[in-house]
């Protein structure tokens, strides 16, 4: 598993755990809808400035989002 699929599983997790839809998380975040689709995709890879954007939308301190993304790379790599 790549770097940019753990951030989608997880941007795409904490998303759905807010029960936000991407296009109000693109609207909370001043981030473009297809954008934000992109990234839970692992098609484009965040900046930090979008790190921080997300992060605060999703009400969370960047260094959370960081964590969880990898925890979540260390998870799968760690099964191999």
């Amino acid at each position: 598993m790549t770097l940019e699929f753990s951030f989608s599983k997880v941007l795409k997790s904490l998303r759905s755990a807010k029960r936000m839809s991407q296009e109000e998380l693109s609207f909370r975040s001043d981030l473009d809808r297809t954008y934000i689709s992109m990234l839970e995709r692992g098609i484009y890879q965040p900046t930090l400035t979008t790190i921080f954007a997300l992060s605060k939308s999703l009400d969370i301190t960047p260094s959370e989002l960081i964590k969880l993304v990898e925890n979540e790379y260390d998870e799968v790599h760690d099964k191999e």
